[in-house]
């Protein structure tokens, strides 16, 4: 359950700062389910191990709190309920912005970034009791067979709970359905989310390959939600310099742009790009790369932005 910590912390700075930037839907916040950002970043957060570039060095700790790993809050105050979406290797600080366990963790796959955090809920962290935890067959599997994730299960610390792609779970008076979308599936198979509430709903997709691999356009989805976090891990080839594109074949924003291009401006402002690699100049939003994406009619993520349900 939210705790009063996270409630003042929503509905008191974040909501604010919604009314600042000419978004204030404190009273539809208060009411419905919402979508929280906590975090933008790609696995390996920032600063990022062994970089020695600009981008992870000389940054405050305030700056530094701005860029966790990629995660979704989903809030429904009025069922004293919520659900986290990936458990990062961030989680202690956004578990604390939680302040009480989550009623339920989905996760997309079996890479650090997007479940390693799960670690903290065993006997030498928190002990947690019984937190259901959503996943596909394989990422299933993988847990419940796999330590140190097995022991997890075994001293119930967590619920396992099985997911169909394409089948809906109802969690107070939220939808949340899982996609399958193509990614380097070496442990389990990847997924994103349709998270539909009352009034709007939302995907969270903060991985795919390239998006000519996928069976769906990405526009025939965008048609049927009102936002929706997509992958931004790079930019541009300027940043894939240092490893063969093979091994990261992640559609560039440039790539996502372009797919959308010739769509409505209305379309385009559903997109809000999420999980930005360390390297990713959108990070900063003073940057040329996020003043670019944003005069081309698109959004980006950042942390502590709140959205109605």
């Amino acid at each position: 359950m939210f705790g009063r910590g996270l409630l003042n912390c929503i509905f008191g700075s974040i909501v604010a700062l919604l009314c600042v930037q000419g978004q204030c839907q404190s009273g539809s916040l208060k009411q419905n389910p919402s979508l929280v950002v906590l975090g933008t970043v790609q696995d390996g957060g920032l600063p990022h191990i062994g970089c020695k570039k600009e981008c992870c060095y000389n940054r405050s700790p305030e700056q530094a709190n701005s860029y966790e790993v990629t995660a979704l809050a989903l809030a429904q105050p009025q069922l004293n309920l919520n659900i986290l979406f990936e458990a990062t290797p961030d989680i202690v600080s956004q578990w604390k912005a939680l302040e009480n366990s989550p009623s339920a963790v989905f996760l997309t796959h079996a890479h650090i970034g997007h479940y390693s955090g799960l670690m903290h809920l065993g006997r030498e962290a928190l002990g947690a009791k019984n937190i259901p935890v959503y996943a596909m067959p394989r990422m299933y599997s993988f847990l419940k067979t796999n330590a140190p994730w097995s022991q997890l299960v075994e001293l119930n610390n967590i619920q396992l709970n099985k997911l169909t792609a394409g089948s809906q779970t109802t969690l107070g008076a939220v939808r949340i359905t899982p996609l399958l979308v193509p990614h380097r599936d070496e442990f389990s198979e990847t997924v994103g989310y349709k998270i539909q509430g009352p009034n709007k709903s939302a995907l969270f997709l903060p991985d795919i390959d390239k998006w000519e691999r996928w069976n769906t356009h990405l526009a025939e989805v965008l048609q049927i939600v009102d936002y929706a976090f997509i992958d931004a891990t790079f930019f541009d080839e300027a940043e894939l310099n240092y490893r063969p594109v093979e091994e990261i074949p992640h559609p560039l924003v440039k790539e996502t742009v372009a797919l959308l291009e010739s769509y409505s401006n209305a379309l385009k402002k559903k997109v809000y790009f999420i999980h930005m690699n360390h390297t990713n100049p959108m990070l900063n939003p003073n940057s040329e790369a996020s003043l670019w994406v944003q005069r081309q009619g698109f959004n980006i993520a950042r942390k502590g932005q709140a959205f109605g349900l």
